[in-house]
């Protein structure tokens, strides 16, 4: 029969929430843990793209000194939409001696086949871009993941590109009449990539002025 002593059911359920109150305390250890690892994977991933982005001669200060903090509801630039930011993202300021070499910016794209896509765009002074890295994505291991430099060098076709090389109506994959390769079996996210990557080019002619005297 049910042992329902009061002092039994008193023991079994403070053992219980004991139990209970354990593995919530282990569980938040271990996401506390976890999370930091991510965070510290994405600062190390993100150390590493900006000096593939701008590389040591095109600067010589420390891109990490320099730095300005974005949000969608930075005031100072014209058209911060253009980035697409939903969050608190930081841009790098190149130098060379006093003289402003360009800018890494941050860029969200939002129409990736398997969501956002985390993107830095390097743009040297002249207008023409450096180099783009992808920071972070969801996208299809075998297909979508081809924009990843170690995967594939499709990311690496917008190296020296500029807002008028090739003219904006180009700036679209080759199957919409654009310059842009697409990659096979996967041409919403580079279409994607290419949208984003124009638009930030466009921020960039919009606030050279701003960027070069800060």
């Amino acid at each position: 029969m049910p042992n329902n002593n009061p002092d039994t059911i008193t023991r079994t359920s403070l053992t219980l929430g004991g139990f209970a109150l354990l593995a919530a305390l282990l569980l938040g250890a271990v996401n506390l843990v976890t999370a930091d690892r991510i965070e510290e994977q994405q600062q190390l991933a993100e150390r590493n793209a900006l000096a593939e982005i701008f590389p040591s001669n095109f600067h010589d200060n420390d891109l990490l000194e320099e730095t300005i903090v974005l949000t969608p509801e930075t005031d100072m630039f014209i058209n911060i939409d253009l980035l697409g930011l939903t969050r608190e993202r930081t841009a790098y300021l190149a130098r060379q001696g006093e003289t402003r070499s360009g800018i890494i910016l941050p860029l969200e794209v939002h129409d990736g086949y398997s969501g956002d896509i985390i993107l830095l765009v390097g743009i040297l002074a002249n207008g023409h871009i450096s180099g783009v890295r992808v920071l972070a994505h969801r996208e299809t291991p075998g297909l979508g993941d081809k924009i990843e430099l170690p995967v594939s060098d499709w990311i690496l076709g917008f190296d020296g590109r500029a807002l008028v090389d090739p003219a904006i109506p180009q700036w679209q994959v080759i199957k919409d009449g654009g310059q842009f390769d697409q990659l096979v079996g996967a041409t919403v996210t580079p279409r994607a990539i290419v949208n984003g990557v124009r638009k930030a080019l466009e921020f960039y002619a919009v606030n050279q002025h701003i960027i070069t005297n800060y």
